[in-house]
């Protein structure tokens, strides 16, 4: 493999982190949203709190790896979709900001009405930008995003069905981690009725996502047909692996074991991620721009790789003491 090959793929790794963590953290917001009044509300609003609480930020540190990777190995990709998909990114941008600005407001709010608002915006931001992240995946997996400053279409090229789909697919992928995720902290704090709750809205979100996936390919097929030639082509091996962490995440949850359900549902949405990687490839701008093509100097992708492993051996164990600390059983 080529160091270009081998940045893309731990840009990627980052892409699909930053989905599983992060996304689980926006999907606690999507679950806040639906708490319920202060009262009724409270205690799946504290469990929210007290799960991605202490990691919510750190999980950001694979979004600035990913834009910064980008923005120094593949310059013009980078550009390109800065520059035409501009719109939602900016949406992004102030969506991360209006949710972790809400979230510490809260906490730190006495007054009623000030706890309502400020959970009302962090609950919105939550729904809000991982959609307009997909928007953004949608409009380059479809090939709308030619190269050039602001070369494509503001509008379409992120408003669209195949973009539209990415964004909803994303709501729903956020929302069914976090409710495994929340499933398990809940049954490890000892709180059977909150348990309980969280896995019949797994269970539930886990129907709609898939439901909206096989419906999902009647759109590529007519909207973004080089995807959909790929995803049923060299990347179906991984679709079918999606498939079936899909379906055994399913069993665990009605099986209550949910340990190993997190394995199953996080397994299910990264393969999701590298399906569309591998369907597109070597392509970066579909339809005419290679990872070669658009790579930077063997100079800069040379100093990057080294650089990036070297900072994994410092920030991978770092993080994994981290995750480790806030797992451990709550003492009584």
């Amino acid at each position: 493999m080529t160091a270009a090959q081998w940045l893309l793929v731990l840009g990627w790794a980052g892409v699909t982190l930053y989905a599983l963590l992060g996304g689980a953290d926006f999907g606690g917001g999507f679950w806040d949203m639906l708490a319920g009044d202060a009262r009724r509300g409270h205690s799946q609003r504290r469990l929210i709190e007290s799960s991605i609480g202490p990691v919510w930020e750190a999980n950001h540190v694979w979004l600035i790896f990913v834009i910064v990777l980008f923005w120094t190995c593949f310059p013009t990709v980078f550009a390109a979709v800065a520059s035409t998909l501009y719109i939602p990114l900016t949406l992004v941008a102030l969506g991360i900001i209006a949710r972790g600005a809400a979230f510490a407001f809260r906490k730190a709010s006495t007054e009623l009405w000030q706890q309502r608002l400020f959970g009302g915006g962090f609950a919105l931001s939550s729904v809000l930008t991982p959609f307009f992240l997909g928007t953004v995946a949608g409009g380059v997996a479809s090939g709308r995003v030619p190269p050039g400053l602001a070369a494509g279409d503001l509008l379409t090229s992120w408003w669209n069905p195949t973009s539209v789909l990415a964004g909803l697919l994303a709501i729903g992928s956020t929302a069914y981690l976090a409710a495994v995720f929340l499933t398990g902290d809940a049954r490890r704090s000892g709180e059977a009725g909150l348990a309980e709750a969280f896995r019949r809205r797994a269970l539930v979100t886990a129907a709609v996502t898939g439901a909206i996936m096989l419906g999902g390919i009647l759109i590529l097929r007519d909207d973004a047909p080089r995807l959909y030639s790929g995803l049923t082509g060299r990347a179906l091996p991984v679709v079918v692996i999606s498939a079936v962490a899909g379906l055994a995440s399913l069993a665990l949850l009605i099986t209550r074991r949910y340990a190993l359900t997190r394995v199953t549902a996080a397994l299910a949405v990264a393969a999701v991620l590298w399906g569309w990687a591998l369907a597109q490839y070597p392509m970066l701008l579909p339809p005419d721009v290679t990872i070669e093509r658009a790579a930077a100097s063997p100079s800069v992708l040379h100093a990057t790789l080294g650089v990036v492993i070297a900072g994994m051996i410092v920030l991978v164990p770092s993080l994994l003491w981290l995750y480790s600390l806030f797992q451990r059983p709550v003492p009584r």
